[in-house]
């Protein structure tokens, strides 16, 4: 890290001076280095930085050999078109820590074929690899992915295969379990509270208070994905797993990005999510994929900003209190102040570390005042919480910990009586005669009322008696069967645009092939989505019942609630000692000598 520091404030120097050290007298005609020059320079700037000659002079050389080599891999690239990578390979992988890792390819092969290269080469297993905060796929083109000549790109190990056996491998491996938790939170995102609130888990999108949120549908889901990959990517940093943690964190963002900016604006998960990316970025030692870390880093402090008030204000009206949440603040600062040091902002350093340690010393637990309240039956958690809500007055802490639970309480009774209501009212609207998964979706529309949903269920089935005598021209559905749409997608397509071929055809593709039930009819439900006269309780992946309680599925669930935690401020329960090791890291680094502006 203090290698960057220093790098960094010398091609500052470089840059104002304009000094291109990959030229003469810098650099020999056989791309050897002019000592002379080098050590002239050396001299030079090593009173400014407050180093040994010999320090800076070994910096300087470090950065002609970058420059030097980046001279060559562009004229490579004109004239053969092979690019030159860095590889960020994993800590354990370095043959040499120090050394940087290169890697000529072409950039229109598929990704998988660089992953083979990577494989043998550096004796890796499972890998998969990062650019920009991206996971590259590996069926797609390097260049059609953004890969460019001197692109840096991370490598991220999935497993370590050589200390597990082969079953435990295929169990363990990196997409199985991306696949298994999305395949989980899907199934998740699809009931709607109408089961056994005993029997069935059930997620709920809630504010900041744990009141259910009113989503879209369609944002619903993502939004369900997005914390359901976060949940699992923050499980795996609490076991210091952070190759695994950094792949289902980079699937959340993935997720969070189909949502609406509106929604992200409103919620701090997304601003989190950014802090913990780059968290896991300091801990794999990978802080050089700078620009991702500082845009990542700024998306959360503006998403703060909007979820939390100018000064806190928001939270504060809506909370009472922001102590608890300042621990993201000085994590947040903490980061920052790191990149400034790499980037060899020494000052911007030392201010940024300056607000750390303020918070630090009001967010750190006395540990004396956290024994009196377990003593008095609060576990460790809400002890801690409930400090910093009460800036660490005893008694407060005492009541704050004792209304929260009440709180929580009280809401979760509401939360299952509503659901025990929700299945009553289904169970009668069965009793008439309509399907279960109808009778939800009606309710739902109804905004909960018995009478709505069955005039809802009522008019709906007229319609579709309606529209199936209402056909349209064979020769056009045959068109559109020919060009791959499904019969019933394609009669109602044709219906809504007068059977217009060519309207029809861009509205199935705009919708993947499938028109949902709002667009087929925005008041009611939609007849062609009714459920036929059938014993079967099996639905598509696609549209997963809200009764789905295969023992497939409930492994499923079972497996991914697993690490959900059940205390909804677990995200802001930081014990602070990882932040302790690293400010005292950077406190050493820049209390070396004098900060020094450059």
């Amino acid at each position: 890290m203090t290698e960057q520091n220093t790098q960094a404030k010398l091609k500052n120097l470089l840059k104002q001076e304009k000094i291109q050290l990959w030229n003469p007298p810098y650099t020999q005609e056989d791309n050897q280095p002019g000592d002379q020059h080098l050590l002239e320079l050396a001299e030079r700037y090593a009173p400014l930085l407050y180093l040994p000659a010999a320090e800076v002079g070994g910096a300087l050389e470090s950065i002609r050999i970058q420059a030097v080599r980046r001279g060559k891999g562009n004229q490579t690239f004109r004239e053969t078109s092979v690019a030159t990578l860095e590889l960020l390979l994993p800590r354990d992988a370095k043959q040499e820590p120090k050394r940087k890792n290169y890697l000529e390819t072409r950039l229109d092969l598929p990704v998988q074929q660089l992953v083979d290269r990577i494989t043998e080469e550096f004796s890796l297993k499972h890998i998969k690899l990062i650019l920009n905060g991206r996971t590259l796929s590996t069926d797609q083109r390097l260049d059609e992915q953004g890969v460019k000549n001197h692109c840096k790109v991370m490598v991220l190990k999935v497993s370590d295969a050589e200390q597990i056996t082969k079953e435990e491998e295929e169990k363990k491996n990196q997409s199985e379990s991306i696949q298994r938790t999305q395949k989980g939170f899907q199934i998740l995102s699809e009931r709607d509270g109408s089961e056994d609130p005993d029997t069935t888990p059930f997620l709920e999108i809630a504010d900041q208070k744990g009141n259910p949120l009113k989503i879209p549908h369609k944002e619903k889901k993502a939004l369900i994905l997005a914390m359901g990959f976060h949940e699992k990517g923050r499980s795996l940093m609490k076991r210091k797993q952070y190759d695994n943690a950094l792949c289902h964190l980079l699937q959340a963002d993935q997720q969070f990005s189909k949502c609406g900016s509106a929604l992200l604006g409103s919620v701090d998960n997304y601003a989190v999510l950014q802090l913990d990316v780059v968290w896991c970025y300091r801990a794999l030692e990978a802080l050089s994929c700078l620009e991702d870390s500082r845009s990542r880093l700024q998306r959360a402090e503006e998403c703060f900003l909007k979820c939390y008030g100018e000064q806190q204000q928001r939270l504060l009206m809506i909370k009472g209190n922001t102590g608890r949440e300042e621990v993201l603040f000085l994590r947040l600062y903490l980061l920052q102040s790191l990149l400034s040091y790499i980037e060899g902002n020494d000052r911007q350093a030392l201010v940024l570390l300056s607000k750390v340690e303020n918070l630090y010393g009001r967010l750190s637990p006395d540990s004396e005042k956290m024994a009196q309240l377990m003593a008095l039956g609060f576990t460790e958690r809400e002890a801690r919480l409930g400090l910093r809500a009460c800036g660490g007055d005893l008694q407060e802490a005492a009541i704050h910990i004792s209304n929260r639970r009440q709180e929580r309480e009280e809401l979760k009774q509401s939360e299952r009586q509503k659901r025990r209501t929700r299945m009553e009212a289904i169970s009668r609207l069965e009793e008439l005669g309509f399907s279960r998964r109808d009778a939800a979706r009606a309710l739902h529309h109804a905004g909960g009322d018995v009478d709505k949903a069955y005039a809802i269920l009522q008019d709906s089935s007229q319609a579709a008696q309606t529209v199936s005598q209402d056909t349209v021209s064979p020769e056009k559905v045959e068109q559109l069967l020919y060009l791959g749409f499904e019969r019933d997608a394609a009669e109602a397509a044709l219906r809504l645009t007068g059977e217009d071929v060519q309207s029809a055809t861009q509205l199935l593709l705009d919708n993947q092939g499938v028109l949902s039930p709002d667009l087929l009819s925005p008041d009611l439900l939609s007849p062609d989505l009714l459920s036929p006269p059938s014993t079967s309780t099996s639905p598509s992946s696609e549209e997963a019942s809200t009764s789905s309680t295969s023992p497939e599925d409930n492994e499923l669930v079972n497996e991914v609630l697993e690490d959900i935690s059940r205390h909804e401020e677990d995200y802001l329960d930081l014990t602070l000692e990882e932040e302790s090791e690293l400010i005292s890291r950077l406190k050493t680094y820049l209390n070396r000598e004098p900060a020094h502006t450059v």
